[in-house]
């Protein structure tokens, strides 16, 4: 009788995504990323870039989470007294699958940052 190895599909209640505590890294990023930045149009698209990089960095390094591939999106736009909406949709695992996001401003600027994870099977 030969026995066949067991293998997980899903994440164990442990590995799932933890949108609380990455709402915190996402928060702390943009803190101390935009604390002494005032909005520039000419350095904002640079911004978004550092800012999507370092939160999907921070999230891989202080999460260890396998088998998650995570998308950052991320608005920084001028403080000028308008609102601003924003919005998605996603078709995905309910049971594995989940997001964060986290806003940012100052008396110049806003920055909203929104983290979608999907577990690979």
């Amino acid at each position: 009788m030969s026995t066949q190895p067991l293998y997980s599909v899903r994440p164990t209640f442990k590995e799932k995504f933890p949108p609380t505590e990455v709402k915190k890294i996402i928060s702390t990023f943009l803190s101390e990323f935009l604390a002494d930045k005032t909005y520039n149009p000419e350095l904002s698209a640079q911004w978004t870039r550092e800012i999507a990089d370092g939160i999907k960095g921070s999230i891989k390094q202080q999460l260890e989470l396998p088998r998650y591939k995570y998308v950052v999106q991320v608005v920084v736009g001028e403080m000028k007294g308008e609102g601003v909406r924003m919005g998605c949709r996603c078709f995905w695992d309910a049971d594995t699958d989940n997001s964060a996001d986290e806003s940012y401003r100052n008396d110049s600027l806003f920055c909203v940052a929104a983290v979608f994870a999907t577990y690979l099977y």
